[in-house]
């Protein structure tokens, strides 16, 4: 469990320190060294512009998992906001909020980002947008599931029998015992987030030339795929560890819970 926690920070790390880990310039074009192979002047080889792959992975880092932490926080608020509302804000509220949810989740997510990114247009905004719009239910049905079972508690009923407002109550009482569960979900909706951004980056609708990113490197290095197969592994294989390094956290995570829950 240690070593997954390590290697999760270790990407965290690496998103934060990135452009001053990284050796050159990502973005400088060096056409006498395009397609080189790993060597000691580049770890990792060059791309089709002879930028140095390693330094354009590091910098990378920093828009797949910077872009995937605004959206997951974002889609946790509006998901736990949505959740109150439906569990405090009385039957039609919870109606309204659930089949609102219900329509949602009945589009793959991936397919509904990329025909709302489609629509807006690419870049990092359209991007942002997507990816929130469809990664904020299942906060909202966690948070809706725990509210509705906190409200037969002792302590709930007298805070409402005190006379407390029910932004009050959610704020004192159920966000504590929300947050929990909530942070399980996060660390998932993370990973999705991640997998998302690479995904609309490599069909052209994430983060725009010439700034690094995953998907985006993905992109350009398939032309190349068959006479160079190391371009896309490098970032393919960085999406792939980040995201089950994140997932494997959250596993911890819930496991840690569930271990705290049974003690008490």
């Amino acid at each position: 469990m240690r070593s997954v926690y390590l290697l999760a920070m270790a990407f965290v790390v690496l998103a934060v320190a990135g452009p001053w880990l990284a050796p050159h310039d990502p973005a400088q074009i060096n056409i006498p060294h395009r397609l080189s192979p790993p060597s000691a002047e580049w770890v990792l080889g060059t791309d089709a512009l002879g930028r140095d792959i390693l330094s354009r992975l590091l910098h990378g880092a920093r828009w797949s998992l910077g872009l995937a932490f605004v959206i997951s926080v974002i889609g946790l608020c509006i998901g736990t906001l949505a959740g109150l509302v439906a569990a405090l804000g009385g039957k039609l509220a919870d109606w309204l909020v659930m089949r609102t949810t219900d329509t949602f989740l009945a589009f793959p997510d991936l397919i509904a980002a990329v025909v709302i990114a489609g629509v807006l247009g690419a870049g990092t905004t359209s991007l942002i947008f997507a990816l929130t719009v469809t990664g904020w239910m299942r906060y909202a049905r966690v948070a809706r599931g725990i509210g509705l079972s906190l409200q037969s508690q002792g302590y709930v009923v007298q805070a409402r029998l005190a006379g407390l407002s029910p932004f009050a109550i959610a704020w004192w009482h159920y966000l504590p015992s929300l947050l929990p569960s909530l942070a399980v979900v996060w660390t998932g909706m993370f990973a999705r987030a991640i997998l998302g951004i690479s995904a609309l980056g490599f069909l052209g609708f994430g983060v725009q030339p010439p700034m690094p990113e995953w998907g985006t490197m993905l992109l350009d290095a398939r032309i190349h795929m068959r006479s160079t197969p190391l371009q896309m592994i490098w970032p393919g294989m960085a999406v792939v560890i980040c995201v089950l390094a994140i997932n494997l956290t959250g596993d911890a995570l819930r496991d840690s819970l569930a271990e705290q829950e049974r003690r008490s």
